[in-house]
């Protein structure tokens, strides 16, 4: 099997006092690399000497992330029999060469890691190196490898050769057993062990340590010892993350030993000895590698340090790397175990041995039969090669085709439009892949592409609205995907550029934008997905509006839109719709209730349903139900203590009438229910009352005692007049009172008037006319006055609102226009008292007087 071969850098045609040659015969998180002089003469030569003569199957170069190559090229050097293995007997053969990135498109933080698959043999590798990209960080035009790893197969002559034969005999048994074909013996299986990345975020001890722990499995995979092998498979995994980790400290360590901070340094090496024996100690790697002489581990609890807690000395803030920018080796992840993530970091599987020199020319992997397929419209336009680029596994052949087809749209002669119009089809796929592409450049170079279509490519050539219709219908489904990727940049990047086409002046008149996004999606769509399409609809909402029937957003689409989303699982989701709603709510009112629930006390036992209707109440300027609730409890507090206080008013009555205590004129006074608003037309003149009242006779009608069964207004004697029963009788039938039209309070119809222009709630829509001295609504008050049509007031005169006609002044004067027989035509109140038998006796006299004088003593003021 392939595995990872030591050699020794015995030739360099120049290098950095500091970071010299010699370094990339290591490599380990502190590993600082190789750089050329500053202003050297290009190209700059590495050779390697490999420890042995090897079949090489696969090179790996870790470029600086500033100081970058245009190119490496590839050489394999090898020694005729007979002569010394020396370098200048060597005789090279050239391999290929692979292109670097010039890193502006990740702000130069990340590096590049290039793999490449050879099949050649020899004892030498030289790397010649040519010039550098150009960058505002690498100001002395240096270039610079951080690490080069090789893995092969060193040819053996005889067992002679072999250092460790324990080993050989074990790899020969797990190769010939046939139990064992398709793990461990295909002939071109590389172990992710001897991967470069792996060494270079892994702790050295660590790594020591996984390797021998590999070993370990394959062997107990041999001698069918599987539970043994899982216990080690889950070792190796938590060891991985330790060694990780350990190397971070490692880094963090020696950047405060380089800042002089000798401190932080001494404590950084603290937490890695303590974590270091924590974890030997909870993993039990001893047992493991049955270094003690245990044929059979015992048990142990995996579960304890599948997030082995640190330190406390780890929550020690890092320091941070001084520039030029480096990128963080706790921040970058690992391309064995985080290959998606990966922004420039490109590993490519291994390819099959008869085409594995392939991968070293520059040309990308043939299309497979199923993409040939897939692109057969691009292939018959842009040519197989350009289309394998974008079908490549390498992301910078995908960058590249991108950009090559974005070239020969933009130079395509705009004589032929139906050319023009077939390339547009072949490039869809393309931009749809690109779109969907994890990479992002590739992603970007996707945008620029699709931009520089709709905005100059389509009107250059004068297409039809359907070939820009067509377009967006192909591609918004893929934006829209991409709205919801988990790298917020991807996200933040799709959302603005569906923004930006919705008011591209072609994409505009065709309304797809906004028609695609307020489409209801079916079933329960990813949470952050979700989001996102509400926070589109909301931007486009903002943008649009629903005013301009081009805008292609109206209530009914973005509300069967927002009734769907509002019954997403997450909140999130739903917050960004209820505003959507409310935003429209405010816009439109209440064809926006058509598509919601009834507004009812079972919906709005749903907090969201009862938050959204109260703010519909409070748009609409009405109390919400809540506060309707709250007024009425306050009413009906309000009432109880009125009654408390008539009661015990009519107790003292009770008992003054016979004789117990002194008259209290305000009780008298406060006889009349204070929820009926009632107000003299002159100060009240208060009889003289004598200070102490024998008991009156139980049979006379007009005697306190009995003044709780009559009308203090009408006169009227009832023994249905208890408390409850005098209210009912103010408030429907007493045609001396009136109920106001606007606060629908009870009334005097003498003090109407006054109510209305000092007491009642709409006062301020109410201006007196100084002719009939009535209250007259604001809007018509100019014409009322201009046109003195009204029946003018007179003095010493009664003026009634009701039918606006003059009577005679004083208290009877309004008993006998509003009671009697031909008395005020407008009040509705009257016939119904004629109707009623006349009082009898005692009553009937006190009636036709006007009230009793009990009565008249309780309450009532001369008019």
């Amino acid at each position: 099997m392939p595995h990872k071969l030591s050699f020794k850098v015995t030739h360099a045609s120049g290098q950095d006092e500091v970071h010299r040659a010699s370094e990339l015969n290591f490599h380990s998180p502190l590993t600082k690399g190789w750089q050329s002089a500053r202003y050297c003469l290009y190209p700059q030569d590495i050779v390697i000497h490999l420890e042995k003569r090897s079949r090489l199957r696969k090179i790996q170069v870790l470029s600086h992330q500033c100081l970058i190559a245009t190119r490496i090229e590839f050489f394999v050097g090898d020694v005729p029999d007979g002569m010394p293995v020396d370098l200048d007997n060597a005789r090279y053969t050239r391999l290929g060469y692979v292109s670097l990135s010039d890193n502006e498109k990740t702000g130069f933080k990340a590096r590049e890691l290039k793999s490449v698959q050879v099949d050649a043999v020899g004892v030498f590798l030289k790397l010649n190196i040519h010039k550098n990209h150009i960058n505002k960080y690498n100001i002395y035009n240096q270039v610079g490898l951080v690490a080069v790893n090789v893995i092969g197969d060193p040819i053996r002559k005889g067992l002679e050769d072999i250092d460790d034969m324990d080993l050989f005999t074990e790899r020969r048994k797990v190769l010939d057993d046939p139990s064992m074909d398709g793990l461990y013996n295909r002939p071109d299986y590389i172990s992710p062990l001897d991967d470069l990345a792996f060494d270079m975020y892994q702790d050295p001890e660590i790594a020591q340590i996984i390797r021998k722990l590999e070993r370990k499995k394959q062997e107990a995979v041999l001698q069918e010892r599987y539970e043994y092998a899982k216990k080690l498979k889950h070792t190796i995994q938590e060891l991985q993350k330790v060694g990780e980790k350990i190397g971070k400290y490692e880094v963090e360590k020696r950047q405060a030993v380089e800042n002089e901070d000798y401190d932080k340094a001494k404590l950084k090496k603290a937490q890695m000895d303590e974590y270091r024996v924590q974890i030997y100690r909870d993993l039990n790697v001893p047992d493991l590698l049955e270094t003690t002489g245990s044929r059979h581990p015992k048990h142990i609890d995996l579960e304890s340090t599948r997030q082995p807690t640190p330190p406390r000395l780890l929550d020690l803030p890092r320091t941070p790397p001084s520039p030029p920018p480096r990128t963080p080796y706790d921040e970058r992840p690992l391309p064995a175990i985080k290959r998606a993530s990966l922004a420039i970091e490109e590993e490519e599987d291994p390819a099959p041995p008869d085409t594995a020199s392939g991968g070293i020319t520059g040309e990308p992997e043939p299309l497979s039969e199923k993409d040939m397929r897939e692109a057969s419209a691009a292939i018959d336009i842009f040519g197989e090669a350009l289309v394998s680029k974008a079908y490549s596994k390498t992301w910078s052949y995908r960058e590249d085709a991108l950009l090559a087809v974005y070239k020969q749209m933009q130079e395509l002669s705009a004589s032929n439009k139906q050319e023009a119009r077939e390339m547009l089809r072949a490039s869809i796929p393309l931009m749809k892949r690109a779109i969907d592409d994890k990479v992002y450049a590739v992603f970007k170079a996707g945008l620029m592409l699709l931009k520089m279509i709709l905005t100059e490519y389509i009107p250059k050539h004068k297409l039809q609205k359907s070939d820009t219709v067509m377009t967006m219908e192909k591609t918004l489904p893929n934006l829209l995907h991409k709205s919801g990727d988990t790298a917020a940049r991807n996200r933040d990047d799709a959302k603005n550029f569906i923004y930006e086409c919705a008011t591209m002046p072609e994409v505009k008149p065709t309304m797809v934008v906004p028609h695609e996004c307020v489409k209801p999606w079916k079933g329960n769509l990813a949470p952050r997905l979700a989001q996102s399409r509400a926070e589109i609809v909301e931007s486009l909402y903002e943008q649009l509006g629903i005013k301009d029937s081009k805008s292609g957003l109206t209530v009914d689409n973005i509300m069967n839109f927002c009734v769907v989303a509002l019954g997403h699982t997450s909140a999130d989701v739903r917050v960004v719709t209820e505003n959507i709603v409310k935003a429209l709510y405010k816009e439109v009112g209440q064809p926006v209730k058509d598509y919601l629930p009834p507004d009812d006390e079972k919906t709005r036992k749903n907090t969201m349903w009862r938050l959204l209707f109260e703010y519909f109440d409070k748009v609409d300027g009405k109390p919400s139900k809540s506060d309707v609730k709250r007024q009425k409890a306050d009413e009906e507090a309000r009432k109880q203590q009125e009654i408390d206080g008539l009661q015990k008013q009519l107790q003292q009555l009770k008992d003054m009438a016979a004789g117990k205590a002194p008259v209290d004129e305000s009780a008298l006074e406060s006889k009349k229910p204070s929820k009926f608003k009632t107000k003299s037309r002159r100060p009240m003149v208060k009889p003289k009352l004598n200070k102490t009242l024998s008991k009156a006779d139980p049979d006379d009608d007009t005697s306190v005692y009995n003044m709780d069964n009559i009308c203090i207004f009408c006169g009227e004697k009832n023994p249905s007049f208890t408390e409850e029963g005098l209210d009912l009788h103010y408030w429907k039938n007493c045609p001396m009172l009136k109920r106001c039209a606007n606060c629908k309070q009870v009334v005097e119809i003498a003090s109407y008037t006054d109510h209305l222009l000092t007491e009642c709630e709409a006062k301020s829509n109410y201006a007196k006319c100084n002719r009939c001295t009535e209250a007259i609504t604001k809007p018509e008050y100019e014409q009322h006055v201009a046109e003195k049509a009204c029946n003018a007031s007179k003095n010493n005169m009664n003026h009634c609102p009701l039918c606006h006609q003059n009577h005679l002044t004083g208290e009877d004067g309004w008993k006998n226009h509003l009671m009697g027989k031909d008395g005020c035509k407008q009040n509705p109140r009257r016939l119904l008292a004629l109707n009623k038998q006349p009082p009898t006796g005692k009553g009937a006299a006190a009636a036709s007087r006007g009230k009793p004088v009990g009565v008249r003593n309780l309450k009532k003021t001369p008019r």
